[in-house]
């Protein structure tokens, strides 16, 4: 493509304050504008380089059934790249996140864990071994 560019994922939250809560302060993406007036909220939200990994039916359900050990991600999962999957996961499920399957050394050499976030978005948080 020439020069870089950068790729955003906007998410629509019901609740503001509990997806700031989760997704700034629980996991930790770094805030890096805050757009809000008396029309709306809108913060902007750094998670460092971003990807777009496309799967097909039978990829994705290779995937799960590596990571959580059976079919259980939507059409869009978020992946995050953490220090820590153990860890992250923790404390995500203390500031409200479900876990969906505890960490598993993958085949490719991550420690990855799947937690369902409070807005029912589904993360992989993974750690490269």
């Amino acid at each position: 493509m020439g020069q870089e560019t950068e790729f955003r994922v906007v998410l629509t939250a019901a609740d503001f304050e509990a997806a700031v809560a989760f997704y700034r302060d629980a996991l930790g993406l770094e805030q890096v504008a805050d757009w809000s007036d008396d029309q709306g909220r809108a913060i902007l939200l750094s998670a460092g380089r971003a990807t777009l990994e496309l799967f097909d039916e039978a990829q994705a359900a290779k995937i799960d059934a590596i990571e959580a050990g059976r079919r259980v991600s939507g059409r869009v999962r978020l992946a995050v790249e953490v220090p820590d999957s153990d860890d992250t996961a923790q404390r995500l499920v203390e500031a409200g996140a479900e876990a969906v399957a505890p960490a598993v050394l993958t085949p490719w050499g991550d420690r990855n864990a799947r937690v369902l976030a409070p807005d029912g978005m589904q993360l992989t948080l993974f750690s490269p071994g």
